[in-house]
């Protein structure tokens, strides 16, 4: 469905998709930051968790934003278009 020019399922589907890359890059991020403290770096590994919680965050946001997504094509004004 299209709300004011905007294709929401896939413009969800998108969110969804940057949302599945911000989780690989977690894991790398995690792991790399277990390697570098198990190698005795231990400032290196402390900035790499710093980053994982970043990562976190930053997945908390893209929850948001489709949580928004939703409202915002609800309460939208315009015109609204679907596909029979």
């Amino acid at each position: 469905m299209c709300t004011n020019g905007i294709n929401t399922a896939q413009f969800e589907q998108m969110i969804d998709q940057i949302d599945d890359h911000i989780k690989l890059e977690r894991r790398w991020t995690h792991n790399l930051g277990h390697q570098a403290e198990d190698a005795g770096y231990q400032t290196v590994g402390a900035k790499l968790h710093e980053a994982m919680a970043a990562l976190d965050s930053v997945r908390a946001l893209l929850d948001d934003a489709k949580d928004a997504l939703e409202d915002d094509a609800r309460d939208a004004s315009g015109v609204t278009v679907e596909l029979v």
